[in-house]
């Protein structure tokens, strides 16, 4: 599985609206609220297979609310 994290912006009233739509997506795993330029920061696993592209734009910007995202992949875990 790849580990990435997208922070978020959202539609200004919409953050709490868009957080409960993007937990309910399978292969996110955490939704927190964050401050900063970003409104969320969202956890997800992709198949290794799977494309993080494609799960970014039709699983999470298709959520309503969701204005801009900023995607970091990850590449070990330590710990």
């Amino acid at each position: 599985m790849q580990t990435i994290f997208v922070q978020i912006k959202c539609e200004l009233g919409q953050s709490y609206r868009a957080a409960e739509e993007l937990v309910e997506i399978d292969g996110v795993s955490e939704v927190y609220s964050i401050s900063g330029p970003y409104d969320l920061l969202v956890k997800c696993y992709v198949a290794d297979d799977g494309d993080v592209g494609h799960f970014v734009n039709n699983q999470l910007q298709s959520v309503p609310g969701v204005r801009d995202t900023l995607t970091i992949i990850t590449f070990n875990a330590f710990g």
